[in-house]
């Protein structure tokens, strides 16, 4: 997958396609990560039950596993714990313009921090494919055209095209001469 791109697709449906294939991807991810942050968490229980930042993930954690995809309320949630990092800074060391960590806990916020940014992409998806389905209602053309601007893999814009060309019922018209011989001629009974 691309960070930017254009993409032409020549039917609606090429472009409804094209996003429940995307959202599967997503959804599949969202999910792979949700069970190794799981995993991660149960494996890591014993030796960081106490620790605050153990019992704050513990709790993000539970709230991803009751829904497939992030709400609204899990954002809050999210951002609250991104401010206790602050005070757990020692966990990341600055080496040029990446942040290191060796700790489960800085495994934990990556985690956290990928299944968040999945769960926002599902969502900016999901609005998408409604509009998708609003423009297939609207009944568009068959000589019609979809270019549409991706950015960070999420459709963002979309410029609705007139195929260009003859006009639908001359673009495939057939045309040919017929040559009968002269001896045919003379089976009309003249």
């Amino acid at each position: 997958m691309l960070g930017t791109e254009i993409r032409t697709f020549t039917t609606l449906k090429e472009l409804g396609d094209y996003l429940a294939d995307h959202l599967d991807q997503y959804k599949m991810l969202y999910e792979d990560y949700s069970q190794w942050l799981g995993s991660l968490l149960r494996s890591c229980e014993e030796a960081h039950k106490n620790e605050e930042w153990y019992q704050n993930s513990a709790a993000l954690q539970k709230g991803l596993a009751g829904a497939k995809t992030k709400t609204s309320g899990d954002a809050g949630k999210k951002k609250g714990k991104g401010k206790g990092k602050k005070s757990e800074s020692s966990i990341w060391i600055q080496s040029g313009d990446v942040m290191l960590s060796s700790t489960e806990q800085g495994q934990a916020e990556v985690l956290f921090e990928a299944i968040e940014k999945i769960g926002d992409k599902i969502q900016e998806m999901d609005k998408f494919k409604a509009t998708v389905q609003q423009l297939e209602r609207l009944g568009l053309g068959k000589k019609t055209d979809y270019i549409v601007y991706i950015e960070d893999d999420i459709p963002r814009k979309i410029v609705v095209r007139v195929k260009s060309g003859l006009p639908e019922d001359e673009a495939f018209k057939f045309a040919t001469e017929l040559s009968v011989p002269a001896f045919y001629s003379d089976f009309s009974g003249k």
